[in-house]
């Protein structure tokens, strides 16, 4: 399939609260509209909407096929501070190296 007309710009990224994630998800939950219709009517997209609802399936303990969001942000930090720890070592080998040079 060949693509005719222009190519269309990408949206620029746009963050949310968790208070507003949390209430597209409810709409979604109560069943009257579909996720695409929500998403449509707030002009997100289907596939965000649906990761928000999968995320709070994980959160309530609903699915278990990821981490919940306090597990990524344990991650995340544990990486930051494996990252500095990282660093620190680094700093340490050359000090170490310098020194003995000295000597």
């Amino acid at each position: 399939m060949e693509f005719m007309g222009k190519k269309q710009a990408r949206r620029p990224r746009r963050s949310f609260t968790p208070e507003f994630k949390a209430e597209i998800v409810e709409l979604c939950r109560r069943g009257d509209r579909s996720v695409g219709q929500v998403a449509r009517d707030f002009d997100l997209t289907e596939t965000a909407v649906r990761e928000w609802v999968k995320q709070a399936e994980r959160d309530t303990g609903d699915r278990s096929d990821g981490l919940t969001s306090e597990e990524k942000a344990e991650l995340a930090a544990l990486r930051r501070e494996n990252r500095r720890l990282k660093e620190d070592v680094e700093i340490l080998k050359r000090a170490t190296a310098f020194f003995a040079s000295m000597s």
